[in-house]
């Protein structure tokens, strides 16, 4: 089982702090409001371009995009984003409660062919009624899972490839179809740390994300959920969602760490955990559980750091250390089962180039990535030098930076 290493899109806003949108309502998005976060960088297509060619040429596989009225609109926005890459996969996250599940299914096979095969889906049934209140949703929590598990129903239904009657509590379709099924279909991807959302992924899902958890809280989600997906006659791989905070040296990775923590003055705590805490998501709530609120130990497990949570919501954590530390962290979540890691960094571009450079060469060193095509396979060898040493130049190994 080899590790599959995919980035973020920040459609929200990107910066050099852990600023989240409770420190500036917009998002970032419009580039001429003056907010009191300095360091913000708007997600224009530009810059988002620059971050998918840069996850691209460091062999990432695929890039999570976020959903929420706090970004743009995810499948928008990668969809332009296929025209600037090539081999580059889109995790697109949304929303099921606020679309058609035929409609979803039919804009799923359009993105697959005009992006070639490169569509994965991020499922997001939503923790949070204020946000969900927004887009007109007004279930409970555990019926906008019982929502999820229908619409992914319909959704598979539906890319038979011939027409799909359902009729639910939720959704009631008669033949549901689309012109021309997804080739390959979609994998979908899911996380949920609910007594109601472990069945819909058990009965549904591709691969069960979990936010970076200590490993053997991770470990406790991986047999739960595979226990589940056995009942139900399924196999069912897993995920990771976690930042990264690598470098040349330990020092240097925990001295960025000590910079992100010093730039958070006590009040955006204190709001963010106010305004966190009132998350129905019972992710949300282990993520706050991991710190308590205090920048107190925040090293929570070896390399396992909680500060981004502290002011930020979803995925909490991040990996601090060396290359070859990160590394053993990841190796050690491998050891559990976790197949996808979902990385990102402040800021993604730069840090994007920090673990790549650093951290995948360790992994590849260690037998856990499966080999990128080179963009100059094919190229004939000059002179009798290889291809990627053109006109007699050294061939330059990277160590890392």
């Amino acid at each position: 089982m080899s590790v599959h290493l995919h980035w973020f899109l920040p459609t929200g806003g990107d910066g050099r702090t852990l600023v989240d949108r409770h420190a500036y309502t917009d998002g970032g998005i419009r580039r001429d409001r003056i907010t009191p976060v300095s360091g913000v960088r708007a997600p224009d297509i530009e810059y988002l371009a620059q971050i998918a060619k840069a996850a691209e040429q460091l062999g990432f596989e695929a890039v999570l995009t976020p959903t929420g009225t706090w970004c743009e609109d995810a499948w928008l926005t990668t969809a332009a984003l296929t025209q600037v890459t090539e081999r580059l996969k889109f995790l697109v996250a949304f929303r099921p409660g606020v679309i058609s599940p035929v409609l979803a299914a039919q804009m799923a096979a359009t993105y697959q062919r005009i992006s070639r095969g490169r569509l994965l889906l991020n499922v997001v049934t939503g923790g949070d009624s204020t946000e969900q209140k927004r887009f007109g949703d007004h279930l409970d929590h555990d019926r906008r899972y019982a929502r999820t598990d229908e619409f992914l129903q319909v959704v598979r239904g539906v890319w038979g490839g011939a027409p799909f009657d359902f009729h639910g509590e939720h959704y009631q379709v008669e033949g549901g179809l689309t012109a021309l099924p997804p080739d390959p279909l979609p994998e979908i991807f899911f996380g949920g740390s609910s007594a109601a959302a472990g069945p819909v992924a058990a009965r549904n899902v591709d691969v069960y994300l979990t936010w970076g958890e200590p490993p053997e809280q991770v470990k406790q989600k991986v047999d739960w959920i595979r226990g589940l997906a056995e009942r139900e006659g399924r196999t069912v791989r897993f995920g990771i969602r976690l930042h990264t905070i690598s470098r040349d040296s330990s020092k240097e990775a925990w001295a960025t760490a000590g910079r992100l923590l010093d730039d958070l003055d006590p009040e955006t705590v204190a709001a963010a955990q106010q305004a966190l805490g009132k998350s129905e998501s019972v992710g949300q709530q282990r993520m706050l559980a991991l710190h308590g609120g205090s920048r107190d130990k925040l090293e929570i497990s070896p390399n396992l750091w909680a500060g981004v949570g502290l002011v930020r919501g979803g995925a909490g954590t991040a990996l601090v250390g060396s290359h070859a530390e990160v590394a053993d962290r990841i190796e050690e979540y491998h050891a559990l089962g976790i197949e996808h890691f979902v990385l990102s960094g402040y800021p993604h571009l730069e840090e994007a180039y920090w673990f790549g450079e650093g951290v995948r060469p360790e992994l590849a060193a260690r037998g856990l990535l499966a080999a990128v095509p080179s963009p100059l396979e094919g190229v004939p060898a000059v002179n009798g030098r290889p291809a990627s040493a053109p006109g007699g130049a050294p061939l330059l190994v990277a160590g890392g930076r």
